[in-house]
């Protein structure tokens, strides 16, 4: 049963360019991010999938460094970077990552994937309806239904957000939907601005030089006895990048 991890990484970015190769505890956030994913017992691959843009030269010549395996793709058209990757490397179910994400946690990795194979499912994530921090989530799909999202797709939106179809059209698909009690979605540790980088900043020199090994209840009890870390970048909102997205598409004519 082949799992492979595509991470998605770019080094353009509209609100902090350059943010997977900022250095966090003097290394790029990005080699951080993979060294906690591959804590994860149930992946046999990490692969980067990044664009053709000459920017990303660096992103390529850091997974050659790290021996991680590198596509390189559309920039805007992820959805296809994604499915032209899932063709190089082929596997069965495809776990989908985002290079914003330094703190991910690998055993919620492996649970996630625990959920999608018991239940036979075409997609299942833990962010369908959040319950863990902005940062934690993790996206798994058959090659099936990423292929089929592939070749129907046709919102902007979808084209940019890989598994946006898949959400939009939930009764050509079986889903499943991983849930965690206490609800916690009310964190933010996914890396957009410059006060989310600080904050991860923070959390990462705390916990230094333990950097892949630190868990979400470490984290949680670290912001319960500094309180004042979590109004570093309480002021933003989830999935900004989408919203955006659904604006080009009504303007395209969408929805």
């Amino acid at each position: 049963m082949s799992i492979n991890v595509i991470l998605q990484a770019r080094f353009s970015s509209s609100r902090l360019p350059g943010k997977v190769l900022k250095k966090i505890v003097n290394k790029p956030m990005l080699a951080l991010q993979i060294e906690r994913i591959k804590e994860a017992k149930l992946i046999d691959k990490i692969i980067v999938a990044t664009s053709v843009n000459k920017d990303d030269d660096a992103i390529e010549e850091l997974c050659r460094k790290l021996s991680i395996s590198c596509y390189r793709g559309s920039l805007d058209d992820v959805l296809d970077r994604y499915w032209q990757t899932s063709k190089q490397f082929p596997s069965r179910h495809i776990v989908r990552l985002t290079g914003d994400c330094p703190l991910i946690e690998p055993c919620i990795i492996d649970q996630v994937i625990t959920l999608h194979l018991a239940q036979k499912a075409d997609y299942t994530s833990n962010c369908f309806t959040p319950c863990l921090p902005d940062g934690l989530d993790v996206e798994i799909l058959t090659k099936a239904a990423l292929g089929k999202s592939w070749q129907q797709a046709e919102k902007p939106s979808e084209r940019e957000h890989v598994t946006q179809y898949i959400l939009n059209n939930e009764e050509l698909f079986n889903f499943a939907n991983y849930q965690h009690t206490p609800d916690l979605s009310m964190h933010r540790w996914t890396v957009d601005e410059p006060e989310d980088f600080e904050l991860i900043d923070k959390i990462y020199q705390h916990f230094y030089p333990n950097t892949s090994h630190f868990t979400m209840e470490d984290i949680l009890d670290l912001l319960t006895k500094q309180p004042t870390l979590n109004d570093i970048n309480k002021k933003f909102n989830r999935n900004q990048g989408l919203a955006t997205s659904k604006v080009l598409d009504r303007e395209q004519g969408y929805d």
